[in-house]
């Protein structure tokens, strides 16, 4: 069973896609981690899907984080309308940080950095780094390719199926608080008797 679940780090695009349903989504997963009382930490902007959901959230009475670096806060327009916005040196230390803060990661559809994101936090876990889970708010089957992908990752032995396994896709904003509550750690990749045999 994993920690209690205070903050929740949002992973989504800088744009709003293609179809409404993605900022419907955004607003809507905002809305309701508000209305159970977590807050939401994600990367500060106020465009896209990433400023949908911290505004959906904030409306709704949530704590929230953002975490912007120094370059970007004219380019994705810094949200002002924040609990706090913390303005970092460098794309790494805005990971590092929003890593911190979070007791859980989900990502929303996006781009390139969102993918980005992901994989990184993703990674920690299997390595170890972190016991905290990882989340992919599914709209419109946005993540079956990529799951396919991963999938394929598992059947040639490059991924470990517990690790797929572990991973939480879902649909919809209540089944995704239900999942990140009672999710429970796999074992690390590395452990220390797989590291003496």
């Amino acid at each position: 069973m994993s920690a209690s679940l205070t903050l929740v780090t949002v992973f989504t695009g800088s744009s709003e896609g293609s179809s409404p349903a993605y900022r419907a989504a955004a607003e809507n997963v905002g809305k309701t981690l508000a209305g159970e009382g977590v807050g939401v930490v994600y990367g500060g902007g106020d465009v896209g899907l990433m400023g949908a959901v911290a505004t959906a959230a904030r409306g709704a009475g949530a704590e929230v984080i953002g975490v912007i670096p120094r370059v970007l806060v004219d380019k994705e327009i810094a949200n002002d309308d924040l609990t706090r916005l913390e303005v970092v040196d460098n794309m790494h230390e805005r990971k590092m940080r929003m890593a911190e803060l979070g007791d859980a990661f989900v990502a929303l559809p996006g781009g390139i950095g969102t993918l980005e994101e992901l994989f990184e936090v993703w990674t920690w876990l299997q390595l170890g780094i972190h016991a905290k889970p990882v989340a992919l708010f599914d709209v419109n089957g946005f993540w079956e390719p990529l799951l396919a992908l991963v999938d394929t990752l598992v059947r040639e032995g490059f991924v470990d199926a517990r690790f797929r396994e572990g991973l939480i896709v879902t649909t919809t904003p209540e089944d995704l608080l239900a999942q990140l509550r009672g999710w429970t750690p796999p074992t690390p990749k590395w452990t220390q008797s797989a590291a003496t045999t």
